[in-house]
């Protein structure tokens, strides 16, 4: 039996900031608020036929580059055009200049994620 991917979830300390700028950059339509028994509130992003993304606040911050990060490839711009929109909701570039055919970029809350070209 096979397991599927429901979400992939992002520790924050910002999940409303953060929750908005990937609905943009990833166009996903629902949000989606609750909060645990012990009082914690979340925030999911979702989309229909896409995995969700979870955002769920966290008091440390990050330190260390991510062990795992989304590969993303613009649908409709070239790859600097879609750069530049990431850049416009928030993101950082990191590194331009890699050896592949990739750009790091960072989140507002600095998860790394690369930009490759559109396919």
């Amino acid at each position: 039996m096979r397991t599927r991917m429901i979400a992939v979830a992002f520790d924050c300390h910002r999940p409303e900031i953060l929750a908005a700028f990937w609905r943009a950059a990833l166009g996903y339509g629902t949000v989606e608020r609750w909060t645990d028994e012990d009082g914690t509130g979340y925030v999911e992003v979702k989309e229909a036929g896409r995995p969700s993304l979870l955002f769920q606040p966290v008091p440390e911050g990050k330190t260390v580059k991510n062990r795992v990060h989304l590969d993303l490839a613009p649908a409709e711009l070239d790859q600097r055009g879609e750069v530049a929109r990431l850049e416009a909701l928030g993101a950082t570039v990191l590194a331009a200049d890699t050896a592949g055919p990739w750009i790091v970029l960072a989140d507002p809350e600095g998860n790394e994620f690369c930009v490759l070209p559109r396919r």
